[in-house]
């Protein structure tokens, strides 16, 4: 990788396997950055313990798991740096020191956190260190000195906790030593899952991108259309249909036909799906075949991460030394 390019941060935690929403939201565009930046992508398995703690043996195998996926997808370990958090022993060093710069009411406000609280009925995530998770997520960024970090809009107020910690920290120690990071405002296709809420692993309602023909056919089969749409004869609303709302994204090109379809009642609800299977089908299918191959060659998949960890871990050591000089505590 050149080192004139810019440092890009981002990851994902391993919670489980990974979705069309996850491709789109974040993954699609880390394909692209990786030729544009200096990426390095981490699979933040700390940050999954913070809700994931009574399932903790099953972090690692869903961080190889998600390394298959990403490899499957495009991400090049030729071209990026892929590792594991919790095999960089820097990350929660340079947490506890952001820690102590950080005010309790900065994290107590964060909207986030009071979101997340309050809408989960299935985890107890009221503990110290999800309150905390933004130090963490400004250590993640910190300790590879990146200044660009990929979000959507409506992730910038994130961004700027980091930031605000950044500064302290470059008061305190002196100069510019940590770049404050800039947003690379990336589209944000948001995916409904297949009962018309937000696609998420909580709700079940998730496509797979590595989805298997007969899964995603009967996952497509159950998607909620047009309410008021009983019979094939019936006219339709395709704006209020979940499966034109897949046609938008997976299928621009038919768009036209399928939204006239729709409306003069030319075709049923079923034949719709059908189209949108294939289409999905052919967006899937490589991905899934190179993911099989990843999955049957684990210890590949092992070499990579052992070496983009090594990687990373030669930056955060590096990064590290500087802030402990900087703050006299070598």
């Amino acid at each position: 990788m050149s080192s004139g390019k810019g440092v890009i941060l981002s990851g994902m935690r391993p919670t489980g396997r990974l979705h069309l929403g996850n491709y789109l939201g974040a993954l699609k565009n880390w394909v692209k950055l990786q030729d544009e930046y200096e990426c390095f992508f981490l699979i933040a398995d700390w940050h999954a313990l913070m809700s994931e703690y009574e399932r903790a043996d099953r972090l690692r195998e869903n961080s190889l798991d998600m390394l298959c996926v990403w490899l499957a997808s495009g991400l090049d370990p030729e071209r990026c740096v892929m590792f594991r958090q919790s095999d960089i022993c820097q990350h929660l060093e340079l947490f506890f020191i952001l820690s102590a710069l950080t005010p309790v009411s900065w994290l107590e406000r964060c909207p986030t956190y009071k979101e997340a609280v309050e809408n989960s009925s299935t985890k107890d995530i009221a503990n110290y260190a999800f309150l905390g998770y933004p130090a963490l997520q400004a250590a993640d960024i910190a300790l590879y000195r990146a200044g660009h970090v990929p979000v959507g809009v409506d992730q910038l107020p994130h961004l700027e906790f980091t930031r605000e910690i950044v500064r302290r920290f470059n008061n305190f120690y002196g100069g510019d030593l940590i770049p404050e990071p800039e947003p690379v405002l990336t589209e944000v296709v948001k995916l409904s899952g297949t009962d018309s809420r937000k696609m998420s692993k909580s709700y079940g309602n998730t496509i797979l991108i590595t989805e298997e023909p007969k899964e995603l056919s009967r996952k497509i089969n159950s998607m909620v259309t047009d309410p008021g749409r009983a019979r094939a004869s019936d006219p339709g609303n395709p704006e209020i249909c979940t499966v034109f709302e897949y046609h938008k994204i997976f299928s621009p090109e038919a768009l036209p036909a399928v939204e006239s379809a729709c409306r003069n009642a030319e075709r049923g609800c079923v034949a719709c799906k059908k189209e949108l299977g294939l289409n999905l089908e052919k967006l899937i299918s490589p991905i899934r075949e190179k993911y099989l191959y990843y999955k049957e060659n684990s210890d590949k998949v092992t070499k990579i991460l052992e070496e983009g960890n090594s990687r990373a871990s030669s930056r955060a050591r590096e990064n590290m030394r500087i802030f402990r000089k900087a703050m006299r505590y070598e």
